[in-house]
Parts: C-alpha cells; structure tokens; sequence
C-alpha cells in the first residue's frame, strides 16, 4: 500500500528548487573511476549522488569547525 505525503505547497517548491549550476572538470582518469564507481554500486541518479556527497563532506566539515565552549587549542581529537 502506498503512503500518501502530504502536498507541498508553491513556496515549499520554490524555496528547494535548485537554481545554482555548478561544472567540474575530470580528467580521463577520474572520469574512469567514477564510471566504475557508479556501475559497481548501480549509482543510478549521477548528480544526485554528487550532490549528495559533496553536501556531506562540507556539513560534516562544518560541524568539525564549529566552536565548543571547552575547545583549547591543541587539544587532541579522537574520531570513532
């Protein structure tokens, strides 16, 4: 049975509609390995998953740089 979402309405289309371009370069051999990455992992939606990573590398570097109240410097990271 399917689930039936709520409807979104014209500003929630307008305010997560992607406007922005953004082109890359690769040369032969990042092109190869990302060819082969996408068929060995069925990566369906190419920009998607670029999208998608490319997101998470900055979020996750955000959430690294973010100033704690206890932060000294020099003070060792141990990441689990």
């Amino acid at each position: 049975m399917a689930v039936k979402r709520p409807k979104k309405s014209k500003e929630d289309i307008q305010k997560f509609k992607r406007k922005h371009r953004i082109e890359i370069v690769l040369n032969d051999f990042e092109m190869q390995a990302f060819a082969n990455y996408c068929k060995k992992y069925k990566v369906d939606n190419k920009a998607k998953f670029i999208r998608e990573t490319v997101m998470t590398t900055v979020l996750k570097k955000f959430d690294e740089d973010y100033p704690t109240l206890f932060e000294m410097p020099g003070q060792l990271k141990l990441d689990f």
